[in-house]
């Protein structure tokens, strides 16, 4: 099986109901394959080829939905990239996968340009927006092409997508997937989640990431409706839920945070969103407490997965404990292992924090970065996926993950981990946010540091340290030893903390 197999499937299943609103654009599976098979044609007549690389550096556009089933369609490998890359990370991830074809949004036009002319290859540019005439316009490829692409043979170990790590510790590593890997991990997306036949759900999580690529998926397999929102704005995002009848989110506790804060929520129906769904960073128990009290789900879910293995652990009893990880995927063996030693067998005590690893067989797994046989050797040992993340069962077999092995601090000689004291501070009432991290420190070490975004100007550290003080749930040796107030915490743009730009202390406080 091949993901363009999947779409020919829901489309034979029912042509006529919708499968993507775009602002005032509804088109039916119908109008999707019709149009895939266009843009298909156009690309092969551009010199796209099985195996070859097309780079996306689109937001969530209808454009960008046709772009990857136009790759599926021809067997190229859809290569989404962030598109607030800078020219030189966009010139690298071009050069490093040898992209024949660049899609690009319009108005970063000097930017993707001068990627492009500074290659040793220059691939082909093709801009989204443009006059019909313009033969680099995006447009022109909505119309027939000449001849329609042929037939193509694939096989599901095929590469059908590649997608770049955020590369926060240096440059991205290409993740490549096959059809196998994709495939699998939108059927356990579905099942994980519980989604049903014509769910419906919205677009926002970026496509060059795997949450976004997931929920493309996973609505394509079960005839849903997918709403797109290329520009974020937690407004819009709030009223696409009565208006499109919104069924299921699955987002960033960032966004979550937006919309559950948002002053008009309470105004709207809601009614029809059952079911959401998180990953990618850390939730507080607060924020699990407010979604579940403002947006009423029947299904809410907790997922630990990676770019690399889809899958790690799925939770959906948040509601008796928020932040759990739960238990091992659909798809997945995981165990935790000791850091230092590292082997599968290295198990550590129930109680006792590890590495989390994830068995390799799982059809949603990939075998190896691209181009980094180094990176690949490092995180890929013994038929397990080492995922740099601490953890560590409980007494009912569940998983609870404290962060990054490089985010672990040691101050005084004790270890300690970010969530657990970012959790406990959370519950504050005057924190709106709060990210943990070690500062050099002569005599600590590192120096439990808090960055807090207040709710009030009010707030003060002395008041924070004795809410700290008077907890039940954090050890006083593990409080923050300095606060630091800001008016934001830095994110990347999906939403998850840039721990090195607090440590390096690269952040504004507030006067």
């Amino acid at each position: 099986m091949n993901l363009m197999d999947c779409l020919h499937r829901s489309v034979s299943r029912l042509p006529s109901v919708d499968a993507i609103v775009d602002d005032e654009v509804r088109w039916t599976y119908h109008d999707l394959m019709m149009r895939v098979e266009h843009v298909a044609g156009h690309m092969w007549a551009y010199g796209v080829r099985p195996g070859d690389h097309v780079l996306v550096v689109l937001k969530n556009r209808r454009e960008n939905i046709l772009v990857y089933w136009a790759c599926q369609r021809l067997g190229a490998i859809y290569t989404p990239v962030n598109f607030r890359m800078s020219t030189d990370e966009l010139r690298y991830c071009a050069e490093d996968s040898e992209s024949r074809l660049i899609v690009a949004e319009a108005d970063l036009e000097e930017t993707v340009g001068q990627a492009a002319t500074t290659l040793s290859s220059v691939p082909k540019v093709i801009w989204t927006t443009g006059s019909a005439s313009d033969l680099d316009s995006f447009n022109r490829w909505l119309e027939p092409p000449l001849s329609p692409a042929p037939a193509v043979d694939m096989d599901e170990d095929d590469m059908a997508i590649m997608l770049y790590t955020s590369g926060t510790t240096g440059r991205p590593k290409g993740v490549p997937r096959s059809h196998r890997n994709e495939i699998s991990a939108a059927v356990a997306h579905i099942i994980q989640n519980r989604y049903q036949m014509g769910e419906r759900s919205v677009g926002v999580m970026p496509f060059y990431h795997t949450m976004g690529m997931r929920s493309m998926v996973s609505a394509a397999l079960l005839n849903g409706v997918l709403a797109l929102l290329p520009d974020y704005d937690t407004e819009r995002l709030a009223r696409l839920i009565p208006t499109e009848r919104v069924s299921a989110l699955y987002l960033v506790p960032t966004l979550f945070y937006d919309l559950v804060n948002w002053s008009g929520l309470s105004e709207l129906d809601l009614g029809s969103l059952k079911k959401i769904g998180y990953a990618g960073a850390a939730m507080t128990s607060m924020l699990t407490e407010h979604c579940f009290e403002r947006l009423e789900p029947e299904i809410f879910v907790n997922h630990f997965g990676s770019s690399e293995v889809y899958t790690f652990t799925i939770c959906d009893w948040l509601d008796r404990k928020p932040t759990c990880a739960g238990k091992a995927g659909f798809h997945s063996e995981v165990h935790v292992v000791d850091v230092d030693e590292g082997t599968p067998d290295a198990h550590v005590p129930v109680g006792t924090p590890g590495e989390v690893i994830v068995r390799l067989t799982s059809p949603e797994s990939f075998q190896g970065y691209w181009n980094r046989p180094e990176a690949t050797a490092k995180a890929l040992r013994d038929g397990w996926y080492h995922t740099g993340d601490v953890g560590y069962w409980d007494d009912e077999g569940d998983l609870w993950v404290y962060g990054r092995v490089d985010d672990m601090l040691i101050s005084g000689g004790e270890n300690i981990h970010p969530l657990e004291v970012e959790d406990a501070l959370s519950k504050h009432p005057g924190v709106a946010e709060v990210a943990v991290v070690g500062r050099p420190d002569d005599r600590w070490g590192e120096m439990v540091t808090a960055y807090v975004v207040p709710r009030h100007p009010g707030l003060t550290a002395e008041e924070l340290d004795r809410y700290c003080i008077e907890s039940a749930t954090l050890a006083r040796f593990k409080r923050p030893r300095k606060y630091v107030f800001v008016r934001e915490i830095p994110k990347s743009p999906v939403g998850k903390i840039l721990r090195r730009v607090l440590r390096e202390g690269q952040v504004d406080p507030l006067s």
